[in-house]
């Protein structure tokens, strides 16, 4: 991979051009990075509004009615309902886990097989999560193993 930078003055925004003798997965990957290079959520703690690096969220859960973005640095409470922020991070490689969860899959570290076809997701802090049996052949799609 080539990188090259040109600077433009009469440019009012940044411009990306991927140049490539096919698209496969790298250039995919590529793709979901720069989309998520600008993609932040709101997040309250202790009062204070943050605004959250959305490829820093390991996974966002709901509970109680109430949503929650899980970051390295903490646990922040969502504005969002949970189908809203799967929408939002579509384009980013959040994947539904549970009626209540979705997980940042580049956070992902491994896989485990866990009871009743479920699936154990062990993330990059060394939490786990755990994947329904609903949602685990997605998750097996996604990393070829069907």
């Amino acid at each position: 991979m080539r990188i090259s930078i040109n600077e433009e003055r009469d440019l009012d925004d940044i411009l990306v051009d991927i140049r490539c003798p096919h698209v496969d997965e790298r250039v995919g990957r590529i793709v979901a990075n720069l989309e998520a290079f600008d993609k932040r959520i709101v997040g309250k703690r202790e009062g204070s509004t943050h605004l959250i690096d959305a490829s820093g969220v390991l996974y966002v859960e709901a509970v109680d009615r109430r949503v929650f973005a899980y970051t390295a640095d903490g646990v922040f409470e969502c504005a969002l309902r949970l189908y809203e922020a799967e929408d939002k991070l579509a384009s980013l490689d959040f994947v539904r886990v549970s009626k209540q969860m979705i997980v940042n899959f580049a956070k992902v570290r491994a896989i485990r097989p866990d009871f009743n076809a479920r699936l154990q997701l062990v993330l990059e802090n060394g939490e786990s999560v755990i994947v329904t049996r609903q949602y685990s052949t997605a998750i097996k799609k996604k990393i070829g193993a069907i």
